[in-house]
Protein backbone atom coordinates (compact mmCIF):
# COMPACT_ATOMS: atom_id res chain seq x y z
CA UNK A 1 0.00 0.00 0.00
CA UNK A 2 6.58 5.12 5.71
CA UNK A 3 7.71 8.25 7.32
CA UNK A 4 6.21 8.23 4.60
CA UNK A 5 3.00 6.46 4.45
CA UNK A 6 3.96 5.00 1.11
CA UNK A 7 6.78 2.88 2.53
CA UNK A 8 4.26 0.39 3.72
CA UNK A 9 0.92 -0.38 2.23
CA UNK A 10 -1.28 2.30 3.75
CA UNK A 11 -4.42 0.32 3.37
CA UNK A 12 -4.56 -3.40 2.95
CA UNK A 13 -5.24 -3.84 -0.74
CA UNK A 14 -8.89 -4.57 -1.40
CA UNK A 15 -9.51 -8.13 -2.48
CA UNK A 16 -11.42 -7.21 -5.62
CA UNK A 17 -11.02 -10.75 -6.84
CA UNK A 18 -13.76 -12.52 -8.71
CA UNK A 19 -15.26 -14.64 -5.93
CA UNK A 20 -16.08 -18.29 -5.84
CA UNK A 21 -19.68 -19.33 -5.94
CA UNK A 22 -19.07 -22.28 -3.64
CA UNK A 23 -20.49 -21.89 -0.12
CA UNK A 24 -17.97 -22.21 2.68
CA UNK A 25 -18.37 -22.73 6.42
CA UNK A 26 -17.40 -20.08 8.91
CA UNK A 27 -14.38 -19.17 10.94
CA UNK A 28 -15.97 -20.74 13.96
CA UNK A 29 -17.37 -23.68 12.02
CA UNK A 30 -15.95 -27.13 11.49
CA UNK A 31 -14.90 -26.73 7.87
CA UNK A 32 -13.17 -24.00 5.94
CA UNK A 33 -12.59 -23.22 2.34
CA UNK A 34 -11.57 -20.50 -0.06
CA UNK A 35 -11.89 -18.82 -3.35
CA UNK A 36 -9.17 -17.97 -5.73
CA UNK A 37 -7.83 -15.04 -7.59
CA UNK A 38 -4.92 -13.84 -9.48
CA UNK A 39 -4.07 -13.42 -13.09
CA UNK A 40 -0.86 -13.26 -14.98
CA UNK A 41 -0.12 -10.11 -16.95
CA UNK A 42 -1.51 -10.08 -20.43
CA UNK A 43 0.60 -10.15 -23.58
CA UNK A 44 2.52 -6.98 -24.27
CA UNK A 45 2.71 -5.70 -20.71
CA UNK A 46 6.50 -5.76 -20.58
CA UNK A 47 6.79 -3.96 -23.91
CA UNK A 48 4.26 -1.31 -23.00
CA UNK A 49 5.74 -0.59 -19.57
CA UNK A 50 9.23 -0.55 -21.09
CA UNK A 51 8.15 2.47 -23.10
CA UNK A 52 7.31 4.26 -19.88
CA UNK A 53 10.63 3.35 -18.34
CA UNK A 54 12.55 4.55 -21.41
CA UNK A 55 10.75 7.85 -21.20
CA UNK A 56 11.69 8.12 -17.54
CA UNK A 57 15.34 7.37 -18.27
CA UNK A 58 15.54 9.95 -21.02
CA UNK A 59 13.65 12.82 -19.45
CA UNK A 60 15.63 13.82 -16.38
CA UNK A 61 16.88 17.15 -17.74
CA UNK A 62 13.37 18.34 -18.48
CA UNK A 63 11.46 17.51 -15.33
CA UNK A 64 8.23 19.34 -16.14
CA UNK A 65 8.04 17.83 -19.59
CA UNK A 66 9.04 14.47 -18.15
CA UNK A 67 6.11 14.34 -15.75
CA UNK A 68 3.62 15.30 -18.42
CA UNK A 69 5.19 12.92 -20.91
CA UNK A 70 5.17 10.04 -18.44
CA UNK A 71 1.47 10.59 -17.85
CA UNK A 72 0.80 10.28 -21.56
CA UNK A 73 3.07 7.28 -22.04
CA UNK A 74 1.76 5.54 -18.93
CA UNK A 75 -1.74 5.94 -20.32
CA UNK A 76 -0.58 4.40 -23.59
CA UNK A 77 1.22 1.64 -21.71
CA UNK A 78 -1.72 0.46 -19.71
CA UNK A 79 -4.45 1.09 -22.27
CA UNK A 80 -2.53 -0.53 -25.08
CA UNK A 81 -3.85 -3.88 -23.96
CA UNK A 82 -7.38 -2.73 -23.23
CA UNK A 83 -10.01 -5.06 -24.64
CA UNK A 84 -13.31 -3.75 -25.92
CA UNK A 85 -16.28 -6.09 -26.06
CA UNK A 86 -16.89 -7.05 -29.63
CA UNK A 87 -13.43 -6.14 -30.82
CA UNK A 88 -11.12 -8.53 -29.07
CA UNK A 89 -9.28 -11.39 -30.66
CA UNK A 90 -9.72 -14.78 -29.09
CA UNK A 91 -6.56 -15.78 -27.26
CA UNK A 92 -6.16 -19.50 -27.06
CA UNK A 93 -6.88 -20.99 -23.67
CA UNK A 94 -10.04 -19.66 -22.18
CA UNK A 95 -12.05 -19.63 -25.37
CA UNK A 96 -12.81 -23.29 -24.81
CA UNK A 97 -13.31 -22.78 -21.09
CA UNK A 98 -16.85 -21.50 -21.50
CA UNK A 99 -19.22 -23.44 -19.31
CA UNK A 100 -21.88 -25.75 -20.67
CA UNK A 101 -24.38 -22.96 -20.23
CA UNK A 102 -22.28 -20.81 -22.50
CA UNK A 103 -20.80 -18.32 -20.05
CA UNK A 104 -18.10 -18.34 -17.42
CA UNK A 105 -19.15 -18.14 -13.81
CA UNK A 106 -17.33 -15.87 -11.35
CA UNK A 107 -15.78 -18.97 -9.80
CA UNK A 108 -14.46 -20.11 -13.17
CA UNK A 109 -12.79 -16.76 -13.67
CA UNK A 110 -11.29 -16.88 -10.20
CA UNK A 111 -9.70 -20.25 -10.78
CA UNK A 112 -8.33 -19.57 -14.25
CA UNK A 113 -6.49 -16.98 -16.30
CA UNK A 114 -8.32 -13.69 -16.02
CA UNK A 115 -7.42 -12.39 -19.48
CA UNK A 116 -8.46 -15.65 -21.11
CA UNK A 117 -11.65 -15.67 -19.07
CA UNK A 118 -12.52 -12.16 -20.20
CA UNK A 119 -11.91 -13.16 -23.82
CA UNK A 120 -14.27 -16.12 -23.34
CA UNK A 121 -16.94 -13.91 -21.83
CA UNK A 122 -16.64 -11.47 -24.69
CA UNK A 123 -17.04 -14.27 -27.20
CA UNK A 124 -20.09 -15.57 -25.35
CA UNK A 125 -21.70 -12.13 -25.12
CA UNK A 126 -21.30 -11.54 -28.82
CA UNK A 127 -23.42 -14.65 -29.30
CA UNK A 128 -25.73 -14.07 -26.30
CA UNK A 129 -25.89 -10.28 -25.74
CA UNK A 130 -28.92 -10.50 -23.42
CA UNK A 131 -27.17 -12.64 -20.79
CA UNK A 132 -27.31 -10.17 -17.90
CA UNK A 133 -25.36 -12.44 -15.57
CA UNK A 134 -22.41 -12.62 -17.92
CA UNK A 135 -22.43 -8.85 -18.37
CA UNK A 136 -22.23 -8.53 -14.58
CA UNK A 137 -19.40 -11.06 -14.41
CA UNK A 138 -17.55 -9.21 -17.16
CA UNK A 139 -17.89 -5.94 -15.27
CA UNK A 140 -16.45 -7.51 -12.13
CA UNK A 141 -13.65 -9.07 -14.19
CA UNK A 142 -12.73 -5.65 -15.56
CA UNK A 143 -12.54 -4.29 -12.00
CA UNK A 144 -10.22 -7.15 -11.11
CA UNK A 145 -8.15 -6.55 -14.22
CA UNK A 146 -7.77 -2.89 -13.27
CA UNK A 147 -6.56 -3.92 -9.82
CA UNK A 148 -4.11 -6.60 -10.85
CA UNK A 149 -2.64 -4.63 -13.74
CA UNK A 150 -2.77 -1.17 -12.18
CA UNK A 151 -4.90 -0.11 -15.14
CA UNK A 152 -7.64 2.41 -14.23
CA UNK A 153 -8.75 2.58 -17.87
CA UNK A 154 -10.65 -0.64 -17.18
CA UNK A 155 -13.04 1.15 -14.82
CA UNK A 156 -15.15 2.81 -17.55
CA UNK A 157 -15.34 -0.57 -19.29
CA UNK A 158 -16.54 -2.15 -16.06
CA UNK A 159 -19.11 0.59 -15.60
CA UNK A 160 -20.55 0.05 -19.08
CA UNK A 161 -20.76 -3.72 -18.65
CA UNK A 162 -22.52 -3.40 -15.28
CA UNK A 163 -24.91 -0.81 -16.66
CA UNK A 164 -25.72 -3.18 -19.52
CA UNK A 165 -26.48 -5.95 -17.02
CA UNK A 166 -28.84 -3.74 -15.03
CA UNK A 167 -30.52 -2.57 -18.21
CA UNK A 168 -31.31 -6.16 -19.08
CA UNK A 169 -32.31 -7.20 -15.55
CA UNK A 170 -32.97 -4.17 -13.28
CA UNK A 171 -31.91 -4.69 -9.68
CA UNK A 172 -30.01 -7.93 -10.20
CA UNK A 173 -27.72 -8.47 -7.23
CA UNK A 174 -24.73 -9.58 -9.32
CA UNK A 175 -24.51 -6.23 -11.10
CA UNK A 176 -25.26 -4.24 -7.94
CA UNK A 177 -22.43 -6.06 -6.17
CA UNK A 178 -20.22 -5.33 -9.16
CA UNK A 179 -21.09 -1.64 -8.90
CA UNK A 180 -20.12 -1.79 -5.23
CA UNK A 181 -16.74 -3.31 -6.11
CA UNK A 182 -16.20 -0.70 -8.83
CA UNK A 183 -17.03 2.16 -6.47
CA UNK A 184 -14.62 0.75 -3.87
CA UNK A 185 -11.89 0.42 -6.48
CA UNK A 186 -12.41 4.08 -7.37
CA UNK A 187 -12.27 4.97 -3.66
CA UNK A 188 -15.89 6.05 -3.59
CA UNK A 189 -16.57 4.27 -0.33
CA UNK A 190 -19.96 5.82 0.50
CA UNK A 191 -21.09 4.74 -2.96
CA UNK A 192 -19.61 1.29 -2.46
CA UNK A 193 -21.51 0.88 0.79
CA UNK A 194 -24.77 2.03 -0.78
CA UNK A 195 -24.44 -0.36 -3.74
CA UNK A 196 -23.49 -3.25 -1.45
CA UNK A 197 -26.52 -2.65 0.75
CA UNK A 198 -28.78 -2.62 -2.31
CA UNK A 199 -27.29 -5.89 -3.52
CA UNK A 200 -27.75 -7.49 -0.11
CA UNK A 201 -31.41 -6.51 -0.05
CA UNK A 202 -31.79 -8.56 -3.22
CA UNK A 203 -29.56 -11.41 -2.02
CA UNK A 204 -28.31 -11.42 1.59
CA UNK A 205 -25.78 -14.12 0.67
CA UNK A 206 -24.02 -12.31 -2.17
CA UNK A 207 -20.38 -12.84 -1.28
CA UNK A 208 -19.00 -9.88 -3.17
CA UNK A 209 -21.52 -7.51 -1.63
CA UNK A 210 -20.83 -8.86 1.85
CA UNK A 211 -17.09 -8.35 1.35
CA UNK A 212 -17.39 -4.91 -0.20
CA UNK A 213 -19.61 -3.78 2.68
CA UNK A 214 -16.77 -4.68 5.07
CA UNK A 215 -14.23 -2.90 2.87
CA UNK A 216 -16.31 0.26 2.67
CA UNK A 217 -16.93 0.42 6.42
CA UNK A 218 -13.21 -0.09 7.10
CA UNK A 219 -12.21 2.65 4.68
CA UNK A 220 -14.79 5.01 6.14
CA UNK A 221 -13.28 4.45 9.58
CA UNK A 222 -16.42 2.77 10.94
CA UNK A 223 -14.52 -0.04 12.60
CA UNK A 224 -17.21 -1.23 15.02
CA UNK A 225 -19.66 -1.52 12.11
CA UNK A 226 -16.99 -3.25 10.04
CA UNK A 227 -16.51 -5.85 12.79
CA UNK A 228 -20.25 -6.53 12.86
CA UNK A 229 -20.29 -6.77 9.07
CA UNK A 230 -17.40 -9.23 9.16
CA UNK A 231 -19.25 -11.40 11.67
CA UNK A 232 -22.36 -11.32 9.49
CA UNK A 233 -20.38 -12.22 6.38
CA UNK A 234 -18.75 -15.12 8.20
CA UNK A 235 -22.16 -16.43 9.19
CA UNK A 236 -23.58 -16.17 5.69
CA UNK A 237 -20.75 -16.79 3.19
CA UNK A 238 -17.56 -17.89 4.92
CA UNK A 239 -14.54 -18.42 2.73
CA UNK A 240 -11.16 -16.91 2.04
CA UNK A 241 -12.42 -13.47 0.89
CA UNK A 242 -14.37 -13.14 4.15
CA UNK A 243 -11.64 -14.67 6.32
CA UNK A 244 -9.01 -12.20 5.12
CA UNK A 245 -11.28 -9.25 5.80
CA UNK A 246 -12.21 -10.65 9.19
CA UNK A 247 -8.50 -10.86 10.00
CA UNK A 248 -7.79 -7.32 8.82
CA UNK A 249 -10.58 -5.85 10.94
CA UNK A 250 -9.04 -7.61 13.94
CA UNK A 251 -5.58 -6.34 13.05
CA UNK A 252 -6.86 -2.75 12.81
CA UNK A 253 -8.18 -3.10 16.35
CA UNK A 254 -4.82 -4.36 17.61
CA UNK A 255 -5.75 -8.04 17.82
CA UNK A 256 -2.81 -9.42 15.87
CA UNK A 257 -3.07 -12.87 17.45
CA UNK A 258 -6.61 -13.45 16.18
CA UNK A 259 -5.75 -12.00 12.79
CA UNK A 260 -2.85 -14.44 12.44
CA UNK A 261 -4.91 -17.42 13.60
CA UNK A 262 -7.68 -16.68 11.11
CA UNK A 263 -5.24 -16.27 8.24
CA UNK A 264 -3.41 -19.48 9.17
CA UNK A 265 -6.69 -21.38 9.17
CA UNK A 266 -7.55 -19.84 5.82
CA UNK A 267 -4.18 -20.89 4.42
CA UNK A 268 -4.63 -24.45 5.67
CA UNK A 269 -7.95 -24.57 3.83
CA UNK A 270 -6.56 -23.15 0.59
CA UNK A 271 -5.98 -25.52 -2.30
CA UNK A 272 -5.95 -23.50 -5.52
CA UNK A 273 -2.58 -21.84 -6.21
CA UNK A 274 -4.24 -18.43 -6.38
CA UNK A 275 -5.75 -18.95 -2.92
CA UNK A 276 -2.43 -20.03 -1.45
CA UNK A 277 -0.62 -17.04 -2.97
CA UNK A 278 -3.23 -14.60 -1.74
CA UNK A 279 -3.48 -15.81 1.86
CA UNK A 280 0.25 -16.48 2.27
CA UNK A 281 0.90 -12.91 1.13
CA UNK A 282 -1.58 -11.59 3.69
CA UNK A 283 0.30 -13.52 6.37
CA UNK A 284 3.57 -12.07 5.06
CA UNK A 285 2.20 -8.56 5.32
CA UNK A 286 1.01 -9.18 8.85
CA UNK A 287 4.41 -10.56 9.88
CA UNK A 288 6.25 -7.69 8.21
CA UNK A 289 4.14 -5.16 10.09
CA UNK A 290 5.29 -6.82 13.33
CA UNK A 291 8.95 -6.73 12.32
CA UNK A 292 9.07 -10.52 11.88
CA UNK A 293 11.05 -10.45 8.65
CA UNK A 294 12.20 -14.07 8.57
CA UNK A 295 8.62 -15.22 9.06
CA UNK A 296 7.42 -12.78 6.42
CA UNK A 297 9.98 -14.05 3.91
CA UNK A 298 8.80 -17.60 4.59
CA UNK A 299 5.21 -16.66 3.81
CA UNK A 300 6.20 -14.82 0.66
CA UNK A 301 8.23 -17.83 -0.44
CA UNK A 302 5.16 -20.01 -0.07
CA UNK A 303 3.06 -17.50 -2.00
CA UNK A 304 5.56 -17.40 -4.85
CA UNK A 305 5.89 -21.17 -4.90
CA UNK A 306 2.17 -21.21 -5.67
CA UNK A 307 2.31 -18.33 -8.16
CA UNK A 308 5.74 -17.01 -9.06
CA UNK A 309 4.25 -13.97 -10.78
CA UNK A 310 2.01 -12.82 -7.91
CA UNK A 311 2.80 -9.13 -7.70
CA UNK A 312 1.90 -8.41 -4.04
CA UNK A 313 4.15 -11.27 -2.93
CA UNK A 314 7.03 -10.03 -5.07
CA UNK A 315 6.64 -6.54 -3.64
CA UNK A 316 6.28 -7.82 -0.07
CA UNK A 317 9.37 -9.99 -0.41
CA UNK A 318 11.40 -7.02 -1.61
CA UNK A 319 10.26 -4.90 1.35
CA UNK A 320 11.14 -7.71 3.77
CA UNK A 321 14.54 -8.11 2.11
CA UNK A 322 15.19 -4.41 2.51
CA UNK A 323 14.19 -4.50 6.15
CA UNK A 324 16.47 -7.52 6.67
CA UNK A 325 19.44 -5.62 5.27
CA UNK A 326 19.56 -7.24 1.83
CA UNK A 327 19.22 -4.01 -0.12
CA UNK A 328 20.65 -5.45 -3.33
CA UNK A 329 17.96 -8.11 -3.54
CA UNK A 330 15.30 -5.60 -2.52
CA UNK A 331 16.24 -3.15 -5.27
CA UNK A 332 16.38 -5.92 -7.84
CA UNK A 333 12.99 -7.21 -6.75
CA UNK A 334 11.27 -3.84 -6.80
CA UNK A 335 12.81 -3.02 -10.17
CA UNK A 336 11.18 -6.18 -11.49
CA UNK A 337 7.85 -5.21 -9.93
CA UNK A 338 7.71 -1.68 -11.33
CA UNK A 339 8.95 -2.87 -14.70
CA UNK A 340 5.73 -4.85 -14.94
CA UNK A 341 3.29 -2.51 -13.23
CA UNK A 342 4.38 1.00 -12.19
CA UNK A 343 2.09 1.47 -9.18
CA UNK A 344 2.57 4.17 -6.50
CA UNK A 345 3.53 1.93 -3.55
CA UNK A 346 6.43 0.07 -5.17
CA UNK A 347 7.51 3.16 -7.12
CA UNK A 348 7.98 5.17 -3.92
CA UNK A 349 9.59 2.23 -2.12
CA UNK A 350 12.09 1.79 -4.95
CA UNK A 351 12.79 5.52 -5.08
CA UNK A 352 13.57 5.58 -1.38
CA UNK A 353 15.84 2.56 -1.70
CA UNK A 354 17.74 4.41 -4.41
CA UNK A 355 18.01 7.46 -2.13
CA UNK A 356 19.19 5.32 0.75
CA UNK A 357 21.82 3.59 -1.41
CA UNK A 358 23.15 6.91 -2.72
CA UNK A 359 25.24 5.58 -5.61
CA UNK A 360 26.02 7.64 -8.68
CA UNK A 361 22.80 8.40 -10.50
CA UNK A 362 20.57 7.10 -7.72
CA UNK A 363 19.06 10.49 -6.92
CA UNK A 364 17.97 10.89 -10.53
CA UNK A 365 16.63 7.33 -10.54
CA UNK A 366 14.62 8.08 -7.42
CA UNK A 367 13.21 11.20 -9.04
CA UNK A 368 12.04 9.16 -11.98
CA UNK A 369 10.08 6.83 -9.71
CA UNK A 370 8.36 9.74 -7.99
CA UNK A 371 7.50 11.31 -11.34
CA UNK A 372 5.83 8.10 -12.42
CA UNK A 373 3.65 8.24 -9.31
CA UNK A 374 2.32 11.56 -10.62
CA UNK A 375 1.71 9.90 -13.98
CA UNK A 376 -0.22 7.05 -12.40
CA UNK A 377 -2.41 9.34 -10.31
CA UNK A 378 -3.24 11.43 -13.40
CA UNK A 379 -4.29 8.29 -15.26
CA UNK A 380 -6.30 7.01 -12.30
CA UNK A 381 -8.21 10.29 -12.13
CA UNK A 382 -8.97 9.99 -15.82
CA UNK A 383 -10.47 6.57 -15.08
CA UNK A 384 -12.79 8.08 -12.50
CA UNK A 385 -10.78 7.12 -9.41
CA UNK A 386 -10.19 9.34 -6.41
CA UNK A 387 -6.42 9.48 -5.78
CA UNK A 388 -6.24 12.07 -3.01
CA UNK A 389 -4.85 9.64 -0.43
CA UNK A 390 -2.11 8.41 -2.77
CA UNK A 391 -1.32 12.01 -3.70
CA UNK A 392 -1.13 13.10 -0.08
CA UNK A 393 1.16 10.25 0.90
CA UNK A 394 3.60 10.58 -1.99
CA UNK A 395 3.65 14.36 -2.24
CA UNK A 396 4.24 14.95 1.47
CA UNK A 397 7.76 13.54 1.18
CA UNK A 398 8.50 13.60 -2.52
CA UNK A 399 6.47 16.35 -4.14
CA UNK A 400 4.42 19.49 -3.62
CA UNK A 401 3.80 19.79 0.13
CA UNK A 402 0.92 22.20 -0.33
CA UNK A 403 -0.73 19.79 -2.75
CA UNK A 404 -0.20 17.02 -0.20
CA UNK A 405 -2.11 19.03 2.39
CA UNK A 406 -4.90 19.90 -0.04
CA UNK A 407 -5.33 16.26 -0.96
CA UNK A 408 -5.17 15.03 2.64
CA UNK A 409 -7.81 17.54 3.75
CA UNK A 410 -10.06 16.56 0.85
CA UNK A 411 -9.76 12.89 1.74
CA UNK A 412 -10.40 13.55 5.44
CA UNK A 413 -13.60 15.33 4.46
CA UNK A 414 -14.73 12.11 2.80
CA UNK A 415 -13.72 9.53 5.38
CA UNK A 416 -12.18 9.24 8.82
CA UNK A 417 -10.04 6.10 8.74
CA UNK A 418 -6.78 5.71 10.64
CA UNK A 419 -4.94 5.96 7.33
CA UNK A 420 -6.49 9.27 6.35
CA UNK A 421 -5.85 10.58 9.86
CA UNK A 422 -2.18 9.64 9.54
CA UNK A 423 -1.91 11.13 6.05
CA UNK A 424 -3.45 14.42 7.19
CA UNK A 425 -1.24 14.54 10.29
CA UNK A 426 1.90 14.07 8.20
CA UNK A 427 0.83 16.56 5.53
CA UNK A 428 0.21 19.15 8.24
CA UNK A 429 3.62 18.37 9.76
CA UNK A 430 5.59 18.82 6.54
CA UNK A 431 3.80 22.15 6.12
CA UNK A 432 4.95 23.28 9.57
CA UNK A 433 1.56 22.98 11.28
CA UNK A 434 2.44 20.53 14.04
CA UNK A 435 0.01 21.71 16.72
CA UNK A 436 -2.80 21.16 14.25
CA UNK A 437 -1.31 17.83 13.21
CA UNK A 438 -1.06 16.28 16.68
CA UNK A 439 -4.76 15.41 17.22
CA UNK A 440 -4.82 13.57 13.89
CA UNK A 441 -1.63 11.67 14.73
CA UNK A 442 -3.21 10.61 18.02
CA UNK A 443 -6.36 9.54 16.22
CA UNK A 444 -4.34 7.42 13.78
CA UNK A 445 -2.93 5.39 16.68
CA UNK A 446 -6.11 5.27 18.78
CA UNK A 447 -7.54 1.92 17.64
CA UNK A 448 -4.55 -0.14 18.76
CA UNK A 449 -3.42 -0.81 15.19
CA UNK A 450 0.26 -1.78 15.37
CA UNK A 451 1.78 0.29 12.57
CA UNK A 452 5.35 1.58 12.83
CA UNK A 453 4.76 4.34 10.30
CA UNK A 454 1.94 5.81 12.37
CA UNK A 455 4.05 5.64 15.54
CA UNK A 456 6.98 7.26 13.77
CA UNK A 457 4.82 10.09 12.47
CA UNK A 458 3.32 10.70 15.90
CA UNK A 459 6.75 10.74 17.52
CA UNK A 460 8.14 13.25 15.02
CA UNK A 461 5.11 15.50 15.45
CA UNK A 462 5.32 15.30 19.25
CA UNK A 463 8.99 16.20 19.09
CA UNK A 464 8.14 19.24 16.97
CA UNK A 465 5.51 20.36 19.49
CA UNK A 466 7.99 20.03 22.37
CA UNK A 467 6.60 16.89 24.01
CA UNK A 468 9.93 15.07 24.27
CA UNK A 469 8.75 12.34 26.60
CA UNK A 470 5.94 11.20 24.31
CA UNK A 471 8.17 11.64 21.26
CA UNK A 472 10.78 9.29 22.74
CA UNK A 473 8.11 6.74 23.61
CA UNK A 474 6.56 6.64 20.17
CA UNK A 475 9.79 6.75 18.18
CA UNK A 476 11.12 3.89 20.29
CA UNK A 477 7.85 1.99 19.86
CA UNK A 478 8.07 2.37 16.07
CA UNK A 479 11.63 1.02 15.96
CA UNK A 480 10.91 -1.76 18.44
CA UNK A 481 7.89 -2.89 16.43
CA UNK A 482 9.32 -2.75 12.92
CA UNK A 483 12.88 -1.38 12.79
CA UNK A 484 13.00 -1.63 9.00
CA UNK A 485 9.64 -0.03 8.30
CA UNK A 486 11.21 2.38 5.80
CA UNK A 487 14.76 2.78 4.49
CA UNK A 488 14.60 6.55 5.01
CA UNK A 489 12.02 6.84 7.77
CA UNK A 490 13.67 4.31 10.07
CA UNK A 491 16.99 6.08 9.69
CA UNK A 492 15.37 9.41 10.53
CA UNK A 493 13.60 7.84 13.51
CA UNK A 494 16.88 6.52 14.89
CA UNK A 495 18.54 9.92 14.44
CA UNK A 496 15.67 11.73 16.17
CA UNK A 497 15.58 9.24 19.04
CA UNK A 498 19.34 9.47 19.54
CA UNK A 499 19.06 13.26 19.70
CA UNK A 500 16.23 13.07 22.23
CA UNK A 501 18.11 10.58 24.37
CA UNK A 502 21.25 12.73 24.25
CA UNK A 503 19.36 15.81 25.43
CA UNK A 504 17.60 14.18 28.40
Amino acid sequence: MPPRPTDSTPERPDDDRVPSTDPEPGITGEREGGTGSGSAPGPGVDQRVAAVRRAADGGRRWRALHVAGCAVLLAVAVTGGAIAVGGAQDRGAGVDAVSAAGALSPGDLARGDLDAGIASLQKHLRAQPKDFGSWATLGVAYVEQARTKGDPSRYPQAQRALKRSLGLEPGNDQALAGQAALAAARHDFPGALAHAERALKQNPYNERALCTRIDALVELGRYDDAAKAADAADDRRPGIPVFTRYAYVRELRGDVRTAREVLERALNSAHAPADVAYVATALGQLAWNQGEYKTALGHYARALAADDAYLPALEGRARAQAASGDRTAAVRGLEQVVARFPLPGPLVALGELYEDRGADGDRAKAGDQYALVDAWTALARAGGANTDLETAMAAADHGDKKEALRAARAEWDRRHSVHTADALAWALHVNGRDEEALPYARRATATGYRNAVFLYHRGVIERATGDKREARAHLKAALDLNPGFSPLGAREARTALKDLEGNR
